[in-house]
């Protein structure tokens, strides 16, 4: 399967499993989890992307990321578990 057998070009989200998923939802979660857990970052930068995190975790549970990945930082899957709870 690639990408566009996801979403073709012309598409930006999509539904899977009753819920709406963007186009670049697990890339964004990516670039916040690395801003959330970069400890050089701001106060509110690293506030910003935890609310972005946790704003994207029913898309990702969506699309099953989790039911895959498992997240390495302990900080991080302590986040995304606590709010799937």
């Amino acid at each position: 399967m690639r990408a566009e057998d996801v979403l073709a070009d012309e598409q930006n989200q999509g539904q899977f499993n009753g819920v709406t998923v963007r186009k670049g939802t697990v890339g964004a979660f990516l670039g916040n989890a690395r801003r959330w857990l970069d400890e050089s970052g701001s106060s509110v930068e690293r506030s910003t992307a935890e609310r972005d995190i946790l704003d994207a975790l029913p898309a990702l549970h969506a699309l099953g990321l989790f039911d895959i990945l498992q997240v390495r930082d302990t900080r991080l899957r302590e986040l995304v578990a606590k709010a799937g709870a």
